[in-house]
């Protein structure tokens, strides 16, 4: 066979081989998709294998994660550091080759995708990132940001509605270094596409915006993907998608073009009639022609070369722009070591009331006067949720000028292209939608928690508070749902001081995503000469207002906080004296060490009650089994916000009654 076919055959046979040792994987994607992958990696791709991390680096994702062996058969021949030992660990534990392939744990894996669909909205995040940073840092004579996004998409992941709302707004904003591969063999799991799948993809995709190439013979026709390629880089004005026919299995005897080869091992004697099929003549496993491999190198070679080229370039940028290089090197957003103690912070004074969206909207824009790697957007929404970037202007996918994202009513792909922005690295950006739009993002927060990926969720309209929308609006069990993501910090201020005290953890929250949840509204803006520092913030819960001899603690959130004073208030005068907790972030709270939590509630105080206007499942862990608990356990209807509180009794008169009745048991 030509050196081509070896190659090709290279990465075929390593992946299988890995599948079948591990008795686990999907050799399917494999075996059909290294033709084209092995063009891409071989002639097209900037990368350097020793500096995984190189700056300017085209970014690959595979968001078909299940596929993850071919990636890492990839990874493995073309130089990464990822040994072959590594390769025969596939799937097992403490491996850097895991199931489905996880970001800064692999050189060379870019993001972490496991449900599908999540990396196609990915690939568009990171063409955004690279258009700001190259309208944030490039020069008429030097151009320090300058690459490619290729993502290898599926059958299943054009399936999922994410990736719908994903191309749209990559052909809307013509994100034109946006390439994917579609490898297109009409297979999922439960049989042929044309059970489930038949609509033209080519003209959706044209309606959308994008340059679409079809590739007839991708099993063997490797010129026509090689020129598929080119043709999509040269495009600059639209996203490419470049549909790849290919066949699922190919190679296997009995499987191939089957859903049988998707999602298990091929089995020891079909990996052996796979090898002869494909002309495979070496009988060990995980057998690497020193052909092969030299011949792969040479690619990274290249890259090795871009990078040094790279690196002449960025020394003298460096010299005749020094500010841009003290911010490029500095600033990267808000997450700079001590920058957020240069910020002029505001504080808010006792009459000035509002609701927490604005007061977030008017510390949000003074972050983003200091930063200007900081940018972001919205569902839509941008007049509910006080998130605009003032004078910022519309984001432009073609130069990436512009510091709002409109990314219109697609919460699905804001929240996953908002974590492609933090896979990129240099930005840091935010999302902005209701609060119970959560639901539509939640796989999106949950893998920007497990990825420790610096996104700023912003939701407003936060409880029952927000009336007349009604139950389908009102959000009663989402704060306990983000409170529940391991990783993730949820934080609902309750009142425009701690939403200060937010916005300063949050510009100093580098390794982890915030939820940040906010009131549509007022609330009073709470009188501190009085009362407990709002910078009590940064340890999740602090004692806000104190009682000599207190007989129980309240503790509340967000809005609620001020209704528990008043009740503080109802209770003195009945002679009975209780301890205020403001506890904007519980999760916070927890991770405190016993002195902390001791002194914000005492062991020696075994009445804890919990006020907020949301479920009130997992409140007990802070107030034991005598805990009382005042909140929505059921869902909301549709009035004016003071007289939906009313009627779930969220008022002074009532929680004072109830407190009453239960300090006498």
């Amino acid at each position: 066979m030509n050196l081509d076919s070896l190659c090709i055959n290279t990465l075929r046979t390593l992946s299988i081989d890995a599948i079948q040792k591990a008795n686990s994987g999907h050799p399917g994607l494999p075996l059909g998709a290294a033709p084209f992958s092995y063009v891409l990696f071989q002639n097209h791709l900037k990368f350097h294998p020793n500096k995984p991390n190189f700056f300017d680096r085209d970014r690959f994702i595979l968001s078909a994660g299940h596929g993850s062996m071919l990636l890492y058969s990839l990874l493995h021949l073309y130089g990464y550091d990822l040994s072959l030992e590594e390769i025969k660990n596939f799937r097992q534990p403490g491996s850097k080759t895991p199931g489905h392939p996880e970001a800064f744990l692999t050189p060379g894996v870019e993001a972490t995708t496991g449900p599908l669909g999540q990396g196609t909205a990915n690939a568009v995040g990171l063409a955004i990132a690279e258009r700001k940073l190259a309208h944030l840092y490039n020069t008429p004579t030097h151009k320090i940001v300058d690459h490619f996004t290729y993502a290898l998409v599926s059958d299943g992941d054009l399936m999922e509605g994410i990736s719908a709302e994903a191309a749209s707004i990559a052909g809307h904003l013509k994100l034109g270094k946006l390439i994917y591969l579609y490898d297109a063999n009409d297979i999922s799991l439960d049989g042929p596409t044309d059970i489930t799948f038949t609509e033209n993809v080519a003209k959706r995709y044209e309606s959308y915006g994008w340059h679409v190439i079809t590739v007839p013979n991708a099993d063997h026709d490797l010129t026509a993907i090689d020129h598929a390629i080119t043709a999509a880089k040269a495009e600059t004005q639209k996203p490419s998608l470049i549909i790849l026919k290919t066949t699922i299995g190919f190679g296997s005897p009995n499987k191939a073009g089957k859903s049988a080869a998707h999602g298990s091992p091929l089995g020891a004697d079909e990996v052996a009639l796979t090898k002869k099929a494909l002309g495979w003549n070496l009988t060990e496993a995980f057998s690497i022609p020193a052909e092969a491999r030299a011949h792969m190198a040479l690619a990274g070679e290249r890259g090795k070369k871009a990078e040094l080229e790279w690196q002449k370039v960025f020394a003298e940028w460096k010299n005749a722009y020094p500010k841009l290089y003290d911010a490029f090197t500095s600033v990267h957003g808000p997450s700079s070591a001590g920058r957020a103690g240069e910020i002029p912070w505001p504080t808010f004074k006792v009459g000035e009331d509002s609701a927490t969206r604005e007061s977030s909207g008017k510390v949000l824009n003074l972050v983003a006067s200091e930063f200007p790697a900081f940018f972001g957007g919205d569902a839509d929404l941008s007049c509910s949720t006080n998130t605009p970037i003032k004078d910022g202007g519309s984001f432009l996918g073609t130069t990436g000028a512009g510091r709002n994202i409109h990314y219109g009513v697609r919460e699905h792909a804001m929240g996953a292209i908002a974590n492609g922005i933090a896979y990129h690295g240099g930005l840091r950006n935010y999302t902005a939608t209701f609060f119970c739009f959560t639901d539509y993002m939640k796989p999106a927060i949950r893998l920007a928690a497990m990825n420790h990926l610096p996104v700023t969720f912003i939701f407003t309209h936060d409880s029952i508070g927000l009336g007349e929308d009604g139950p389908t609006h009102q959000p009663v069990e989402h704060l306990m749902a983000m409170r529940g993501i391991p990783n993730l910090t949820t934080l609902r201020p309750a009142d425009a001081n701690e939403v200060t005290e937010a916005w300063k953890l949050i510009v100093n929250h580098a390794h982890g995503p915030v939820c940040l949840v906010l009131s549509r509204q007022k609330v009073k803006t709470l009188d501190r000469s009085t009362l407990g520092a709002a910078s009590g913030l940064h340890q999740g819960g602090y004692v806000l207002s104190d009682r000599a001899d207190f007989k129980a603690i309240l503790v509340a959130t967000g809005s609620e906080v001020d209704l528990a004073l008043q009740v503080q208030k109802s209770l003195d005068e009945k002679g009975v004296k209780v301890r205020i907790v403001s506890m904007p972030s519980l999760d916070l709270f927890l991770k405190q060490d016993a002195t902390v939590k001791e002194a914000v509630l005492p062991s020696s105080c075994t009445k804890i009650a919990t006020l907020e206007a949301g479920i009130t499942l997992g409140w007990g862990q802070i107030t034991g089994r005598d805990g009382l608990h005042f909140g929505v356990d059921h869902y909301g209807f549709s009035a004016p916000a003071p007289k939906i509180y009313d009627k779930f009794g969220l008022t002074p008169a009532a929680i004072t009654e109830k407190v009453l009745a239960w300090l006498k048991h």
